[in-house]
C-alpha cells in the first residue's frame, strides 16, 4: 500500500508500452497491488472501457466500477451494463446519480440545460456526483487513449489528478482504435451496438451523434459547441 501522505507526494512510475499489452495488464497490477480496494474504475461503458473491464476483473475480480448515471443515457448503454455484469459476477458496479433528477433540474434551470449551458449539466450530472465519491478512494482508473483527441496526448500511465486530488491511472494511453477492436474481437466481448453505428465515443443521448465520414473520433459529443469534454479529464 503507499507510504506517501497526500496524493501529491505519489512517486509517478513508468511502463513500457512495448508489452504485450502496451503496458495495460502492468498498470492494472500494479495499481491493485499498490491501492487494493482503494482504487476505483470509473467508467462510461464505451469499448475502452469494456476492454478496461475485462483486464481489471483478470487482476481483481472483486473490483469496484463507477457508473456516473446521469439519467440521459441511451438504452443500449443500461441494457450493456446488465450483460456485463452477468459476465463479471463478481465486479462491484456502482451506479452513482446526481442530486438533482431531471424534472428538479428543469425546475431549478429550465428546460434542455444540456442544450443551452452543456458545462453546467455536465457539472451537475458527472463532475459533482464523481468528486462527491471519489474521495473515498486513493486513486482512479480511466480509459483515456493518446488517439483520442488533442486534448489527451499528454496524458501518462499515472498522473496527479489536480481536479479531484487523487491519483489517475490510465493504462489504455498507448492503444489504437484498432488495438481496442482487435482485443474485444479476440475475447468476444460484449459491447455498445451504437459503436457499430458510426457512435465511437457515446454519451448522453442529447449530446451524442452519429460521426460522419473524415470527423474525429470524439466529433459526435456536443457538436453544437466548442465543447470535446464533460469536464472530468481537464485537469483543473
Amino acid at each position: 500500500m503507499p507510504t506517501y501522505s497526500t496524493w501529491k507526494d505519489v512517486q509517478l512510475p513508468d511502463f513500457n508500452p512495448q508489452s504485450t499489452s502496451k503496458g495495460a495488464r502492468e498498470v492494472l497490477e500494479w495499481a491493485y497491488r499498490s491501492y487494493g480496494g482503494k482504487v476505483v474504475y470509473s467508467c462510461s461503458f464505451g469499448v475502452e472501457g469494456i476492454v478496461l473491464i475485462d483486464l481489471i476483473y483478470s487482476v481483481k475480480k472483486e473490483a469496484s466500477v463507477i457508473f456516473l448515471d446521469t439519467d440521459f443515457h441511451f438504452k443500449e448503454t443500461y441494457e450493456l451494463i446488465r450483460r456485463v455484469e452477468n459476465r463479471y459476477p463478481k465486479l462491484h458496479i456502482i451506479r452513482l446519480k446526481p442530486a438533482l433528477t431531471p424534472q428538479q433540474q428543469a425546475e431549478k434551470y429550465g428546460d434542455a440545460l444540456w442544450a443551452r449551458r452543456p458545462d453546467l449539466c455536465c457539472n451537475i450530472r458527472k463532475i459533482q456526483p464523481l468528486a462527491a465519491r471519489i474521495g473515498a478512494y486513493d486513486a482512479w482508473i480511466s480509459g483515456l487513449r493518446h488517439e483520442q483527441s488533442p486534448t489527451r496526448r499528454s496524458v501518462a500511465y499515472v498522473n496527479r489528478d489536480e481536479k479531484f486530488h487523487s491519483v489517475k491511472i490510465c493504462p489504455l494511453i498507448y492503444w489504437t482504435w484498432d488495438d481496442v477492436w482487435d482485443y474485444v474481437h479476440s475475447r468476444q466481448l460484449p459491447y455498445n451496438p451504437l459503436h457499430d453505428q458510426n457512435y465511437p465515443s457515446i454519451g448522453c443521448t442529447f449530446c451524442t451523434r452519429a460521426v460522419k465520414p473524415g470527423e474525429s473520433q470524439r466529433a459526435g459529443r456536443w457538436s453544437a459547441f466548442d465543447k470535446t469534454e464533460c469536464g472530468l479529464h481537464l485537469n483543473k
